[in-house]
């Protein structure tokens, strides 16, 4: 039995998919050994078609903020979720009963491991509220061979969990390209995902040459892999929040799920069901639990500002003078209420259509110097990706204390000094800025 390598939280075979990396756009090629991770065709517009949703466009809200957790509207808020137990709750139901299960601690009866990161969603999610960023970081390795990167065995994600002493992944010593991935904000990711492809084209488009950032298609998997441009995760690995839940509940939990049914290795060595370390034959879930994690993060509000004082304008201003708007992008809309997304298997709903967000990122990948080295998928072809990361949203960033893709920069200036590449200018700039200014500069970070 053949398992797929972690690319995304997972990643795919060389051998699997070619790409051509020009004028920062990605475009995926399928060769004939095709897999679950290959997108098939080109990505397609997602602009309005029907006459309802042309006419929202002009009618944009403000999307709903807070740390509160409550519904943004996307599902029902539901039962008390101190109510809410194993025997009761009901997946889909509502925000509260897709909470309850987004909280969930799995164990070995339901799937867990053999190699695993952590026993629910809400364990690497959950600052302030559940969705949140966390200090939690996977681990990701491999090595360069003739100037390409070449992936441990088993993948690049090396599990730091298991369910048995046998089957514990260690780091191989020729395994030089190291590197941690902290663990993403998931709140407000319902709107993320209800942004068009064409909003996001139309970022890159616009961007100066010097710091345009690339457009990657990759797989909707619940769309039979139908491209589209990806957003999630710090590699825009995946496009829509089904598949990336599909994804993380593989590769962060060791659950085995429709979308994606064959199990982990441990270091290339195959740990499944049949095996004595994987009591549960796979799929080991239904696809309803991932469906569940899905619509969690459908459901949550954005996360909100702090207080906005008249310093923390001054730094706004600051901030787009020196040229960090040109990435974190304040403002983003989404696609109307009625737009068919995710390859056609979504349809955007009132709640979060025609929302104005305030992300500060613009969901794109650039190369600033801080890359971790290792591409999105394996191979030549995606070669140029191995230093790109997506521009970090800022939203919430005052909860965070573990900055950049590694969590290693501790504080903003920190975080500022690391930046290169693409945003060498914008570093500098910082650099020349008056005290006055600096200080003004961080009160507006410190706000967002």
């Amino acid at each position: 039995m053949q398992s797929f390598n972690r690319y995304l939280t997972t990643v795919a075979r060389a051998t699997c998919c070619a790409a051509v990396v020009a004028g920062g756009f990605v475009s995926a090629q399928t060769a004939p050994d095709n897999n679950r991770f290959t997108p098939k065709g080109s990505v397609a517009s997602e602009a309005a078609t029907d006459t309802a949703a042309r006419a929202a466009v002009v009618a944009f809200t403000e999307a709903p903020t807070g740390f509160d957790g409550l519904t943004n509207g996307f599902d029902p808020q539901g039962p008390d979720f101190d109510t809410l137990e194993e025997d009761n709750v009901v997946p889909l139901r509502s925000f509260n009963d897709n909470l309850f299960i987004f909280s969930e601690v799995e164990g070995a009866d339901d799937g867990l491991g053999p190699t695993y990161n952590a026993q629910s969603c809400r364990e690497c999610h959950q600052n302030i509220v559940i969705g949140g960023a966390s200090q939690i970081a996977e681990h990701r390795t491999g090595r360069a061979e003739l100037n390409r990167f070449v992936e441990s065995a088993g993948g690049s994600l090396i599990q730091s969990r298991a369910t048995h002493p046998n089957v514990f992944e260690r780091v191989q010593f020729q395994d030089n390209i190291r590197t941690f991935r902290i663990s993403t904000n998931t709140l407000g990711a319902g709107f993320v995902e209800a942004i068009a492809n064409d909003t996001l084209a139309d970022i890159r488009n616009n961007q100066p040459q010097g710091i345009r950032g690339t457009l990657l298609p990759v797989a909707v998997l619940e769309a039979n892999n139908v491209p589209r441009y990806g957003r999630f995760g710090w590699k825009n690995q995946h496009a829509s929040l089904q598949s990336f839940a599909a994804d993380a509940y593989l590769n962060e939990m060791g659950i085995t799920s429709p979308l994606l049914p064959v199990e982990n290795t441990s270091l290339g060595v195959f740990v499944g069901y049949g095996t004595e370390y994987d009591p549960v034959a796979d799929p080991e879930d239904d696809g309803v639990d991932v469906i569940a994690f899905a619509n969690f993060m459908r459901s949550t509000k954005a996360p909100p500002r702090g207080t906005i004082t008249s310093d923390v304008l001054m730094g706004e201003q600051v901030f787009q003078r020196i040229g960090c708007s040109g990435c974190h992008v304040a403002s983003i809309r989404t696609a109307p209420a009625g737009t068919l997304i995710n390859g056609g298997a979504m349809t955007v709903n009132a709640a979060l259509g025609s929302k104005t967000i305030h992300p500060y990122s613009d969901f794109l990948l650039h190369d600033i110097g801080t890359g971790d080295g290792i591409p999105v998928l394996p191979g030549a072809a995606f070669a140029g990706t191995a230093n790109q990361l997506r521009t970090a949203p800022l939203w919430g960033l005052r909860t965070r204390n573990r900055l950049m893709h590694d969590g290693l920069s501790f504080t903003k200036e920190e975080a500022i000094t690391r930046h290169a590449g693409q945003a060498s200018r914008a570093r500098n700039n910082a650099a020349a800025l008056s005290a006055a200014e600096k200080n003004v500069l961080l009160k507006f970070l410190d706000s967002l």
